[in-house]
């Protein structure tokens, strides 16, 4: 029987450091029933820089066996406030996912599950990986739990509706419309992301309103 690994990158967000640095990240869901990884569900949050370190790490570890395929490009021009760049870039961190996982050679690679199914950073990754950590990497990665999800039900309803934005988004942007409305529909699957994180915290308990805040802003 075939063994399934879904991946998602969805929800981005802007972190702010500082009054004068921010930067974008994206929630990774994984969903899977392979023997390759510890957990069944997952969902970390990835910054860009975060994808580059891993695809050259992964390149490395794999003294050239694999041939990787490309990240989005990195932008020079790349704005926060442009939601089709934030929605061209995601889709393509997405497509970045699954083409590597389809190879047997990145899925024993340590580095690669600490980087989707734990909240370590990169640098604690390659202790972590080289074993100079207190904790294994199966210990990472079940340490981190879905602290936002109640139950495997409630993380498959959610994901269900963020697939349906997604593909609402593709279908537009494919369709050849102006680039006007194109940025239209771009801009539609961030509503429906937001009623995502909504869903979700309707599902904790607090108030939605607070989520529209964090989306909109």
């Amino acid at each position: 029987m075939q063994q399934v690994v879904c991946v998602w990158v969805r929800d981005p967000r802007i972190q702010k450091n500082d009054f004068w640095h921010a930067y974008v990240d994206y929630e990774i869901c994984l969903h899977t029933d392979s023997v390759c990884f510890t957990k069944k569900m997952s969902s970390v949050r990835r910054r860009y820089s975060e994808f580059v370190w891993l695809r050259q790490k992964l390149q490395a570890n794999s003294l050239l066996m694999a041939q990787l395929p490309e990240l989005p490009p990195k932008n020079p021009f790349f704005s926060m406030n442009n939601a089709q760049q934030i929605s061209e870039r995601m889709s393509g961190l997405q497509e970045f996912l699954k083409q590597i996982l389809q190879s047997p050679l990145v899925l024993s690679d340590s580095c690669m599950h600490l980087f989707l199914q734990s909240d370590l950073s990169v640098s604690k990754i390659e202790a972590c990986a080289a074993g100079r950590t207190r904790f294994s990497v199966t210990q990472a990665v079940r340490r981190c739990g879905l602290r936002r999800f109640h139950s495997e039900e409630d993380l498959q309803k959610v994901l269900g509706m963020c697939c349906d934005s997604d593909s609402d988004s593709r279908n537009r942007l494919d369709s050849g419309e102006s680039p006007q409305n194109q940025t239209e529909g771009v801009e539609r699957p961030f509503l429906k992301m937001c009623g995502c994180v909504c869903e979700l915290m309707r599902i904790q308990g607090n108030s939605p309103s607070v989520c529209h805040k964090i989306m909109c802003e």
